[in-house]
């Protein structure tokens, strides 16, 4: 088996020459559609929203591609290989999140929105410091999301061309922050969108060609699949069970809760996914986006069962492998290869090619997606509805766009050089506590609870995002651990990974203490008329109107 684990670095050039011509031909083909998508742009309508002129087909795939990012395709397969259960347990959390964000909040926020998250909840508070703490928690979540995406994109093009120094993946990472603001400076979100299509057609095709490759070895048996990725893991039955990761402690199992809590609850509150259900002209498309995003995503999440124990039963796992060293992320590119025919064979080279161009153009669609709604929540919210006060054109709007994503690009950029010794569906699992703690509980009441005010909205967004974001600082992510994003350093105090067992009931308790501390009558009265547009979408925006 080992055999078959050779690094690219050390495959024949013919073949490596192969896989990274194939792997270019992607990008460039990603960066023609966001040159002519660019073409198109013209309002402030078409450079956030796409001009709300995708189909519900058309948008359900761009859900679906912004949805199944860089930790669902590499990270989870990753964990599911190096931990078994407790891997698991991220496919699961991720599938039953979008269902809770299709129920509870995804139709209702497209009906009462124009452009981002925050105007659902400037619609019956105060403008001014609803639309900051809206926007500064929107960017806060997008900056860990982009962590993530970067840190898979160091993992994966280091594999491509052999490179194993951190210094020099960290130059892959600049590379890529280089890619993603061109992406969203010049194509904006029709832009963005027409790559995450191609990228969710040829995620789901290549991952569908990896899973029938895997089962073929198994004979199409599931149980035999299982009983081999036990054994070869070298942990026996203990893989098939929880624990290996978090262990069977106290501590442990409250972690466990803590992850799984931020996963079904973290999407309803992602700004990334909530404003692609703006694209749409109305709520029939809106309804069969949800129906087009829930057969793929379900399907797909499915198929990440059989690459992660594919990976466990058919590569080396130990702690000196190559799957090891990259915590995981690279376990379903090594498996491409593998099934493909080995790393020595065309084969296996072509399909090492194409999945790594995938994985790449997954990596760039969904950190292109953050990018713009973390820009676009800077220059709306921030910028034309809190600085300039409404007194601007949408020429400068967008101007401020695009300066703001320059600007949250270097600043994701340089996050992630640090990260890279993590696993990135662990990243994702950060980035769904912040988003459920500072803005789920928010845009839950606001479109439940008559009395929720402005002074409820900025207690719960900003409790939920300052305590997140300090029980993570101060947690063995960041330091205290070899595996820490900082060596050498321990000033933890707060035990566990994932602080969404803490930090989320404390966004929903801050929203209800805010409430009855403040007074303002005026978003009581504006409730019922939430209602009816959220509810009907009256009042919602055409294509092209800002």
């Amino acid at each position: 088996m080992n055999t078959l684990l050779v690094p690219l670095a050390d495959a024949e050039p013919g073949n490596q020459a192969l896989t990274i011509s194939l792997f270019t031909a992607v990008v460039a083909v990603t960066l023609y559609i966001t040159w002519w998508a660019s073409r198109q742009n013209k309002t402030t309508a078409d450079y956030y929203a796409g001009g709300r002129s995708f189909s519900g087909a058309q948008n359900g795939l761009a859900v679906a591609g912004d949805y199944m990012s860089a930790a669902s395709f590499l990270g989870i397969s990753g964990q599911i290989a190096l931990y078994g259960y407790d891997g698991f347990l991220y496919s699961i959390g991720f599938l039953v999140a979008w269902l809770v964000a299709l129920l509870l909040v995804a139709e209702l926020l497209r009906n009462s929105g124009r452009f981002t998250m925050a105007d659902q909840l400037a619609f019956r508070m105060k403008q001014r410091p609803v639309r900051t703490a809206a926007a500064s928690s929107t960017i806060v979540v997008s900056i860990f999301y982009l962590l993530a995406q970067m840190v898979g994109a160091g993992s994966l093009v280091g594999l491509l061309l052999g490179v194993k120094s951190e210094g020099l993946k960290a130059g892959v990472i600049v590379l890529v922050g280089a890619l993603m603001i061109i992406y969203v400076t010049i194509g904006g979100m029709r832009g963005t969108t027409w790559v995450q299509i191609v990228k969710a057609v040829l995620l789901m095709t290549g991952t569908l060609l990896i899973t029938f490759l895997v089962l073929l070895k198994f004979d199409f048996n599931p149980s035999k699949l299982l009983g081999a990725a036990a054994q070869h893991s070298g942990k026996g039955e203990a893989f098939l069970q929880p624990g290996l990761l978090y262990g069977k402690d106290l501590t442990g199992q409250i972690d466990f809760l803590s992850l799984g809590l931020a996963l079904v609850l973290g999407t309803a509150g992602l700004p990334h996914i909530l404003i692609r259900f703006y694209t749409v002209p109305d709520s029939r498309s809106a309804r069969k986006s949800v129906q087009w995003a829930i057969g793929l995503i379900g399907a797909f999440y499915l198929m990440t069962l059989a690459l992660g124990f594919g990976a466990a039963a058919l590569l080396d796992t130990g702690k000196s492998s190559a799957v090891a060293a990259s915590k995981g992320n690279t376990a379903s590119v090594l498996l491409a290869e593998v099934v493909g025919g080995g790393a020595d064979s065309i084969g296996g080279a072509i399909l090492l090619a194409l999945i790594a161009a995938v994985a790449f153009a997954t990596i760039l669609a969904v950190v292109a997606g953050l990018t713009l709604t973390s820009a676009s929540s800077f220059a709306h919210d921030l910028y034309v509805n809190v600085i300039a006060k409404g007194k601007v054109t949408e020429k400068n709007e967008i101007r401020v766009a695009r300066f703001a994503a320059i600007g949250i690009g270097a600043v994701a950029i340089g996050l992630a050089i640090p990260a890279q010794k993590l696993n990135i569906a662990f990243l994702v699992a950060l980035a769904f506590a912040v988003a459920a703690s500072a803005n789920l509980p928010a845009l839950l009441f606001n479109l439940f609870w008559r009395r929720f005010n402005t002074s409820g909205a900025v207690w719960s967004i900003y409790g939920g995002l300052i305590s997140a974001v300090v029980l993570v600082i101060f947690s063995p992510v960041v330091s205290g651990r070899p595996t820490s994003m900082i060596t050498g350093a321990d000033f933890q105090w707060f035990p566990l990974s994932n602080p969404g067992i803490i930090s989320i009931p404390l966004g929903f308790l801050l929203g209800i203490i805010g409430t009855y501390v403040g007074k303002d009558k005026t978003a009581a009265n504006r409730y019922n008329e939430l209602s009816v547009r959220s509810l009907t979408g009256a009042g919602a925006e055409g294509p092209g109107k800002h």
